[in-house]
């Protein structure tokens, strides 16, 4: 009787899985074909008015957001960071009164460090 209950839950087990990926296929085949139909039903649209049939896309342009970073630099390395609500020269000016350096004004030099003391390195064996 054990063997028969096993042999139920094994195959029960198996057509439920079964049943799960071909809804799970029928599901993603559903969608690409809605996508497909509107595509082309767009195409078609745009054929019948003359209009030029352009491609969907995300509409992110690579020269577009060089720019952004390129013309953002100045603000970002300068010394300090970006203050917030001021220029990138008002932090210049700042920083630079400041004594800090173009690592952001997080060590301002060795000769700040006093709680280091020098150990002898050791060889392990």
């Amino acid at each position: 009787m054990n063997d028969f209950v096993t042999l139920v839950v094994r195959w029960s087990v198996r057509i439920f899985l079964l049943i799960a990926a071909t809804v799970f296929f029928l599901s993603l085949l559903a969608a690409a074909s809605v996508l497909a139909l509107a595509w082309g039903v767009r195409s078609l649209w745009a054929r019948l008015t003359g209009r030029p049939v352009t491609p969907w896309t995300m509409g992110v342009s690579p020269a577009a957001a060089w720019s952004s970073v390129y013309r953002s630099r100045t603000v970002w390395t300068a010394p300090g960071g970006p203050a917030p609500g001021g220029s990138a020269a008002a932090t210049e000016t700042e920083a630079g009164a400041a004594g800090f350096s173009r690592r952001g004004g997080i060590l301002r030099g060795s000769d700040d460090v006093v709680d280091v003391q020098p150990r002898e390195v050791r060889d392990t064996p």
